[in-house]
């Protein structure tokens, strides 16, 4: 994208008008670059170096502007750093016992392994409880995700790679635990962003003829 695109995407924004459409045309062209062109990248290929700390400041910054019916912010991440991985690991472990007594080691050792994939790691939780305004779950878990993807994205736009990780350990009395989640709150993903240490080609998109339709 060139500079002129970024320069204009970035006037745009602060300006929130135009006096003419053409003058937006750039920064719709870039805006659509960056969200059609991010894919989700497993945490296997996500490699050093992970977002700098201003870097990450940002990204989580751009989560509080997701769409927040009732001003509620029904989200909130827990990084891991690398020091508590092995505690992450542990539960990994034990969730999985817990389901499957008779693992295998091979499946004890992948279990472990996935705490320690990419270079940043967070756990994205919904906050889900009684609130006032009281607002339907369904709309707070679109903020979530809405949450979750402008992190995705601004990460992107600084050319790092990420990926959303789930499993059945999510449900974990285990994970609850580590994470302190409160009354109403739900381990939803991990989100995992890093460099990319091999590409894989584009994925097609579906045209937007087949979910889009006229009352």
């Amino acid at each position: 994208m060139t500079e002129f695109s970024q320069a204009a995407f970035a006037i745009s924004l602060k300006a929130g008008r135009s006096d003419s459409s053409r003058d937006f045309e750039p920064a719709v062209d870039f805006a659509e670059t960056l969200v059609t062109s991010r894919q989700n990248i497993s945490p296997k290929r996500l490699v050093e170096p992970a977002p700098r700390l201003d870097q990450l400041r940002s990204i989580f910054r751009a989560a509080g502007a997701a769409p927040d019916h009732g001003l509620l912010s029904p989200w909130r991440f827990v990084e891991v750093p690398t020091c508590k991985r092995v505690e992450l690991a542990e539960v990994f472990v034990l969730s999985l016992l817990d389901r499957d007594p008779g693992a295998t080691l091979d499946q004890i050792e992948s279990a472990r392994e996935k705490a320690y994939r990419a270079p940043f790691l967070a756990l994205a939780i919904a906050r889900l409880g009684k609130c006032e305004p009281p607002i339907p779950i369904l709309e707070r878990m679109v903020s979530v995700g809405a949450a979750i993807q402008n992190m995705l994205i601004v990460a992107h736009s600084m050319g790092y790679g990420s990926g959303l990780t789930s499993g059945q350990a999510m449900e974990s009395p285990r994970m609850s635990h580590l994470f302190s989640l409160g009354e109403g709150e739900k381990a939803v993903c991990f989100v995992n962003i890093g460099t990319v240490s091999k590409s894989k080609a584009p994925r097609s998109r579906p045209d937007y003829s087949s979910y889009v339709s006229t009352l």
